[in-house]
């Protein structure tokens, strides 16, 4: 069997540079170090200087402390140089000279006025720190798709590359860029290191049966070189330490090929290569590997601790994604643990509840899971300290909060902590529950009513608690209850007279008539069940345990309100709202009614008030009489302008035709007989 190893594999000159730098300070100083992320991506290198007092920080506002600080290959974006500079740190520099470069070059062309684009993954620490020297304004695209997405636009356009990326990607992107933009500036930033090593794995490849890519399982370069490997040799495994090496047949593979990502140290290439060698005793086949030994092989391999399935033991958090934990245990392999096995919690934000560098105990499930990792539950453990919480709640009778997340027949399933409690329907509150689902996910409070603890078998009941602290709550309202108190309730029920209102442990009813100033129809059009409201109490029956709230307020009463706006005298602008025989109701202000009587419209005389008025007019007219305590008030329109009858109003019959005149004559009749009079009187005398 014929062993090919990739001249290129392992440390690049920026990783090599930043891991040696911290190597340097630990060596020749006491001050504390810091590196902000991984220095490298790889777990058995970073678990080392962990071990060494290296501690990891993300945000530079975890740094309570003097001391170094090392800045990785990856880069930075210019806020983070400002913070450290802020805090006080020591900045020790291991952007990489490439990485640097780019971060220069984008700088000078945004403020340019070229729009950045970034051909890369934009969650990756490089990009996201490229992206900061430009204020974080840039186009991230990582394939044709992500291009197409772009709008056409004719600015000015400047490319460059994640140092990392593949020369197919960065030429599959460049030709769609084409299609939205016109003014293109390019910079093929991919490093020159990068694109040796991903040459040689292509045609290692070609020729061999098997190849191994050995790199961290978070490094995207090594990624990169297991897709490239496999187009021409599916048998591709990636490794991270000879300890994931697959078993090979040496009858069959006749020939295997040997690179790493730019994170993997000579030692765990050395030691990969001493593996595959020992199959049988094959020579190797290389041109160049850095035989140099960082000294720490030996250290690392004692340092492990030993661990056991079914065990409980201690680690800390390295880091996580949406779906996994991944946990330093002190071993030679991390663990990780899935999110369904860390909590139940419905929605669990593993971004806000989860904290890089917390300790936590975790339950052994599997020493390998089938990658090399150490399968972990965190649930399984707080399960298990929960049933002492569980067993000691059952019997001083104390309540337990739990989390609704499963409906079951015949009611629903809480889990406190993991420990699963079944609570009947009839059980989850003091009403009637008509859909069991509206209690997912909902926090509740429960008093356990059974307790099997051989079946671990827990039933619980939400109502008994309510039930207590309802009768209590009732009993302190009617000790304290008095008219004019007022409460925060919730509405209950609504009918077609009124709302019915908790108060807290006691109903009481706001009439439809003191929900609003205005007219209301139904409650429904002020109300709808769950609103927390502000009422006050009326009247209240302690006997009949009866209560009558309001709900309406005094300031808001436009009675009140009409008082301040208007006086006896003004004229204002109304509106007619319905007729009567002895005249006409307006509205002065939305709420507040007038009449204006039949007397008060014209000088002359008028048989009914439709002759004049219409419903929906508006008239101007003149307060007469404000009686506000018995919400009363009387308006004149003749005093501002009289709405006179028309003139065949009333001649309907020839009969009526002649009643003017009739009337006209009876004036002149009336004069003439006492000037008569007055004329004989004088006679006499």
């Amino acid at each position: 069997m014929e062993i090919i190893v990739a001249k290129s594999a392992g440390f690049c000159f920026g990783v090599d540079n930043a891991v040696k730098k911290v190597y340097q300070l630990l060596d020749t100083n006491n001050e504390r170090i810091f590196t902000f992320g991984p220095v490298i991506h790889n777990d058995q290198v970073v678990n080392y200087l962990k071990r060494k007092g290296v501690k990891i920080v993300n945000d530079i506002d975890e740094v309570n402390e003097k001391g170094h600080i090392v800045i990785r290959a990856h880069g930075v974006t210019p806020v983070i140089y400002k913070k450290i500079k802020d805090k006080g740190l020591i900045l020790e520099d291991a952007t990489c000279p490439y990485v640097k470069k780019i971060h220069n070059l984008v700088e000078q062309k945004s403020s340019e006025g070229y729009r950045i684009i970034i051909v890369g993954d934009k969650n990756h620490p490089e990009v996201i720190g490229i992206n900061g020297w430009c204020n974080d304004n840039a186009y991230i695209v990582n394939s044709a798709d992500d291009v197409e997405k772009l709008k056409k636009s004719d600015e000015k356009i400047c490319v460059v590359a994640q140092t990392t990326i593949t020369k197919e990607k960065w030429h599959e992107v460049n030709e769609a860029l084409k299609e939205k933009f016109e003014n293109i500036l390019k910079f093929d930033t991919i490093c020159s290191a990068t694109t040796k090593r991903q040459s040689e794995v292509e045609e290692i490849s070609k020729v061999v049966d098997l190849m191994i890519i050995m790199g961290d399982k978070k490094s995207s370069n090594t990624q990169k070189l297991c897709d490239i490997s496999r187009k021409h040799c599916p048998l591709t495994f990636k490794v991270e330490t000879s300890l994931d090496l697959p078993q090979i047949d040496v009858e069959k593979i006749k020939k295997i090929g040997i690179s790493a990502g730019a994170s993997t140290p000579d030692w765990v290439i050395e030691e990969v290569i001493r593996k595959m060698s020992e199959l049988n005793n094959q020579e190797v086949t290389k041109n160049e590997v850095n035989q140099e030994d960082f000294n720490f092989a030996d250290a690392l391999e004692e340092s492990f601790v030993r661990i056991r399935p079914g065990e409980i033991i201690k680690g800390k958090v390295i880091g996580f994604n949406a779906n996994e934990v991944y946990v330093d245990l002190g071993y030679k392999a991390d663990g990780i643990i899935p999110l369904e096995e860390y909590t139940d919690i419905p929605d669990f934000q593993i971004e806000k509840e989860v904290k890089v560098g917390d300790e936590i105990e975790v339950f052994v499930q599997q020493i390998n899971d089938g990658e090399g990792n150490v399968r972990l539950s965190k649930k399984q453990v707080d399960i298990n300290k929960a049933w002492e919480d569980v067993e000691k709640a059952y019997n001083d009778k104390t309540p337990l909060k739990a989390v609704v997340v499963e409906v079951v027949n015949g009611g629903v399933v809480a889990s406190y902590r993991g420990v699963r409690i079944f609570v009947p329907g009839s059980q989850l509150s003091d009403r009637y529950v008509k859909d069991l689902k509206d209690f997912l996910k909902r926090t509740i409070e429960v008093r356990l009513i059974d307790f099997n603890q051989k079946r671990r078998k827990l039933v619980g009941s939400a109502r008994v608690i309510l039930e207590e602290r309802k009768e209590k709550a009732s009993k302190e309202i009617w000790e304290t209850i008095e008219v004019g108190k007022t409460y925060n309730g919730v509405v209950k029920s609504l009918t077609d007279f009124g709302a019915f209102v908790d108060i807290g442990g006691v109903d009481g009813l706001i009439h439809v008539s003191e929900l609003s100033w205005s007219r209301v129809n139904h409650p429904s059009e002020v109300l709808k069940v769950g609103d927390t409201v502000e009422v006050h109490v009326l009247e209240f029956d302690k006997d009949k345990k009866k209560i009558s709230l309001g709900y309406r307020k005094e300031e808001d009463n436009p009675w009140v309100k009409v008082g301040q706006m208007y006086k006896e005298g003004v004229i204002v602008t109304v509106k007619v709202l319905r007729m009567t025989p002895f005249g006409a109701f307006v509205e002065v202000i939305e709420g507040v009614d007038g009449l204006v009587h039949i007397s008060q419209i014209s000088n002359k005389r008028i048989t009914k008030v439709e002759d004049v008025l219409e419903v929906g007019m508006k008239v101007d007219a003149k307060i007469i009489e404000m009686d506000l305590e018995n919400k009363k008030i009387n308006l004149s329109i003749k005093e501002v302008k009289p709405i006179d009858p028309p003139d065949n109003n009333a001649k309907e019959t020839g009969e009526n035709k002649e009643e003017p005149e009739i009337t006209e004559h009876k004036e002149e009749m009336e004069v003439t007989l006492a000037d008569v009079i007055k004329t004989s009187e004088e006679v006499k005398s």
